[in-house]
């Protein structure tokens, strides 16, 4: 499955362009034009990184930024911030929000690639190291957060799922969205929806991220 970008700018043709271009690359690509509607698009499609303006309507990039960060499922989220004014005091605003790199407007599609691939490279290794640690809690040079994750595991909190259940949870761990989720299980969108709503409850997870979270700590998938 393609990885998933979040591009959020208040100009059209610059959004277009970016996603084009992103698309063009092999990435799935969704986009908001201010803060507030990217804000729900993160929480409904859990991207791999976001790339955004500072300057929009409604919410800017600084609040956008600050309010994903606030989500502790979202912390390691890769940012890019994208803007026009490029001040030190901006800067640092930003990286002390949360913010992995800046691209000065006007920018180069090709190196916007090169700094997107290398931060989802960055980003995909902490992942696979903590699901490593994840799965061998005896590890003892962990740092007190990798800790806690292992001690979360011990013992896994037992759940009991149908098998539709269990099929969607699967599915939502290799990244697929309600739509194709229904394509594969013959399913309409509205009830794979009743089913993630479902383990949700059963997880008492807040949203996907939580669920994806709780179901790996707990080897409810592979």
């Amino acid at each position: 499955m393609p990885l998933t970008l979040l591009v959020v700018d208040d100009d059209l043709g610059t959004r277009l362009s970016i996603s084009d271009y992103l698309e063009m690359s092999g990435y799935l690509v969704i986009s908001a034009e201010n803060g507030q509607e990217a804000l729900k698009l993160v929480e409904k499609h859990q991207p791999h990184l976001i790339v955004t303006d500072i300057a929009m309507p409604e919410m800017d990039g600084f609040e956008l930024v600050k309010q994903v960060r606030s989500q502790p499922a979202f912390r390691l989220l890769p940012v890019i911030f994208l803007t026009a004014h490029t001040s030190t005091q901006e800067r640092i605003r930003g990286y002390q929000l949360g913010c992995d790199n800046y691209l000065p407007k006007p920018f180069e599609l090709e190196e916007l690639g090169v700094v997107i691939r290398s931060l989802l490279e960055r980003s995909q290794l902490i992942e696979a190291e903590w699901r490593t640690r994840l799965s061998d809690p005896g590890q003892t040079n962990a740092s007190p957060t990798e800790n806690r994750h292992n001690s979360a595991t011990l013992p896994a909190v037992t759940i009991h799922l149908t098998e539709r259940e269990q099929q969607v949870l699967d599915l939502l761990a290799e990244g697929l969205s309600n739509a194709k989720i229904g394509d594969s299980l013959h399913l309409s969108s509205r009830t794979v929806e009743k089913y993630v709503s479902s383990l949700l409850r059963k997880t008492e997870s807040n949203n996907r991220a939580e669920l994806l979270r709780f179901a790996i700590e707990n080897d409810l998938v592979n």
